[in-house]
């Protein structure tokens, strides 16, 4: 994990999730949140969301997937990372994953963790790239504990995290941070 990305994550394991404008700005008020994860947006809207956010210092990791207008190329990657100045991506594709490492961005692999398919799928390309995996939901300790276990790498624990219990079972687990939408876990 690049030293930055692991520093923020220190200061504070809560990683806020942001599906829209009005979230974005409830979290630049939170002085406590160091990373935002971007859900929302467009290749027209998506440069002043990271504006945004890193004018008030925190960092921002844009989801590959949900911006809209974007596509699964390498250029979409060149994109964020020069015209939005956005310091790493979220993405299920490992090629942007590979690609986004290279060119120095912070690379967060996410991983749906549906079944034992999924689980037992050989990640192994895409985990020498990535500075973090996010699974999904995070509220598997179980899950965690074995996908800690068979990475070894730091995991960030997302989806369907809504309060203080999930937040502690999830660090408890292995998780090194969890990311959330909800408004209330940004605040613990």
């Amino acid at each position: 994990m690049k030293q930055g990305f692991y520093d923020a994550i220190l200061d504070n394991p809560i990683i806020a999730a942001a599906k829209d404008e009005d979230e974005i700005d409830k979290i630049i008020l939170n002085n406590d949140i160091r990373i935002v994860f971007v859900l929302f947006g467009d290749v027209v809207s998506i440069g002043t969301v990271v504006d945004k956010i890193k004018a008030s210092n925190k960092l921002a990791i844009v989801h590959m997937d949900l911006i809209q207008g974007l596509n699964s190329k390498m250029e979409a990657v060149d994109f964020v990372k020069h015209f939005t100045k956005a310091d790493g991506i979220i993405s299920t594709r490992s090629e942007q994953i590979r690609y986004a490492s290279e060119i120095g961005l912070y690379t967060v692999y996410r991983i749906f963790m549906i079944d034992s398919k999924v689980f037992e799928k050989d990640y192994s390309t895409v985990v020498k790239y990535t500075d973090a995996i996010e699974i999904l939901p995070g509220l598997m300790p179980k899950i965690i504990k074995k996908t800690v276990k068979k990475f070894k790498i730091p995991i960030i624990a997302g989806g369907m995290i809504s309060d203080k219990e999930d937040v502690i079972n999830a660090l408890d687990a292995g998780a090194i941070a969890v990311s959330s939408t909800n408004e209330q876990v940004w605040l613990l």
